[in-house]
């Protein structure tokens, strides 16, 4: 066992997608994974309470473009496009050319109403293919950040939680803090309640909310480190909308950085745990919303063990 060459946990998590996800996805796996192995493309969270009217106009010049604003629109025209392939195959809706169509109308009357929040966030991201870095964030006269980078599709669990005005809302696994950011960046949070189990990873959250937000807006904001499968012990029944956003494999960390890899040998225990944990945080998540109340889960995972599996 000495002597034997130690395989990387970026390979053992690829054997394992390998496995796993091209039983799942079929002949889409190809694409995804070569998407999973690609460098990963950021994009930059407008800070709403710096002063940084400038900002969009500098980053429209280098070809990036809001991609929640164009949202809608491509929706549209996914639909049309659906609709005209309906058309000329004449499929059923038991098909999977049917099922397209019945997505696309689903997106497009979803982002014909779009929610509330989206008015107040917006992302920045380079076009398809287009790998430009942005530059990194700048502070204004008061020291606050003019956006923050992360991946734009952290967002979609923010858009989808639809915050409204003076809601009561937890973000229960908040760190290292960029969904938090952009729940705040809506400016409709009554209350927001960040919370973390580790307390390193919450000490970079109160860095992220001391960067970029005024300490009036802070003080709205309570940051905790309990066990989130606890959370109802300390405070159940009372958030108009909850996001739990669960520790998964992370996929992408997973298959290209050997630091912290949850597939190395020695968190093999860890990794096979997870199922459980996330049905426990789900749990505790859905006992913290109050009657009416509304509860976004997700991962950064494709795993449907780790999705489909624990919502059912």
């Amino acid at each position: 066992a000495a002597t034997a060459p130690r395989i990387p946990s970026t390979r053992l998590a690829l054997h394992h997608f390998d496995t796993s996800y091209g039983l799942h996805l079929g002949a889409l796996w190809p694409s995804v994974r070569a998407g999973l192995l690609c460098e990963q493309k950021y994009g930059a969270l407008l800070n709403n309470f710096a002063a940084a009217d400038h900002v969009p106009q500098e980053l429209e010049l280098l070809n990036a473009t809001d991609f929640i604003s164009e949202a809608p629109q491509k929706a549209q025209q996914w639909q049309q496009g659906a609709a005209v392939g309906e058309e000329t195959t004449g499929c059923q809706e038991g098909s999977g050319e049917g099922r397209t169509v019945m997505q696309a109308e689903m997106v497009t009357q979803a982002e014909m109403s779009p929610p509330l929040c989206t008015s107040k966030i917006k992302c920045y991201t380079f076009p398809r293919g287009d790998i430009t870095r942005f530059r990194p964030a700048r502070p204004d006269a008061l020291g606050l950040l003019d956006y923050y980078l992360m991946d734009a599709a952290s967002l979609l669990p923010v858009l989808a939680l639809n915050v409204q005005p003076d809601d009561f809302v937890l973000d229960l696994c908040a760190a290292p803090g960029g969904k938090t950011l952009a729940l705040l960046q809506t400016g409709f949070c009554g209350h927001l309640a960040a919370n973390d189990i580790s307390v390193s990873r919450t000490k970079r959250l109160h860095q992220i909310l001391h960067s970029y937000v005024p300490k009036e807006v802070r003080d709205t904001v309570s940051v905790t480190s309990y066990d989130g499968r606890d959370w109802d012990q300390v405070k159940g029944g009372t958030f108009h909308k909850v996001l739990v956003d669960v520790p998964c494999t992370t996929d992408r960390h997973s298959a290209m950085e050997e630091d912290n890899n949850i597939f190395h040998k020695r968190r093999t225990k860890e990794r096979q745990m997870l199922p459980m944990l996330q049905l426990q945080l789900l749990m505790a998540g859905i006992l913290a919303a109050r009657p009416g109340g509304a509860v976004v889960y997700s991962t950064c995972s494709l795993s449907p063990l780790q999705n489909e599996c624990v919502v059912e």
